[in-house]
């Protein structure tokens, strides 16, 4: 094992190195003795009903059927997001009169909504409640067709 001029540092190189080498013929070894794999098996994975990855696959009574003609994949049309677009409630909570824009508070969903002096019809002070149509502008969400709520 060891030579007669060797120093200690190369016999524990030396004892080092036997060990890797039969650890990697145990291992060698056990693949060989130990599991087989099956292949692709091994590698499939299934996703519930919860949208959660498992390796078990999906229980076939709770599949359900979806018909081709239900799925959308497309954006809606011009047409039905006009139908969505609906007059909502809020309350104007805050108004700068000098320089002519507010916010409103929607009363059903607690958002912000900007506002300006040009989209508002008939004066409106500060704490009424408005009916407005909500649109999106370029910096966020936005009113437009302010009036007084009846």
């Amino acid at each position: 094992m060891s030579r007669k001029g060797d120093s200690m540092g190369k016999r524990n190189v030396k004892t080092k190195q036997e060990q890797k080498r039969k650890q990697k013929e145990e291992k060698r070894a056990n693949r060989k003795d130990g599991e087989r794999r099956s292949g692709i098996d091994d590698m499939i994975a299934y996703v519930d009903e919860n949208g959660m990855i498992t390796s078990t696959p999906p229980d076939p009574d709770k599949k359900t059927e979806v018909a081709a003609e239900d799925i959308v994949i497309s954006s809606p049309r011009k047409e039905d997001i006009a139908e969505l677009i609906t007059e909502r409630r809020g309350k104007l909570i805050q108004f700068n009169e000098s320089r002519g824009f507010g916010f409103i508070k929607d009363l059903e969903t607690g958002q912000s909504y900007f506002v300006h002096i040009s989209d508002m019809a008939g004066p409106i002070n500060e704490g009424d409640e408005v009916m407005f149509l909500p649109s999106r502008s370029p910096r966020g969400l936005a009113a437009v067709e302010v009036k007084p709520a009846v």
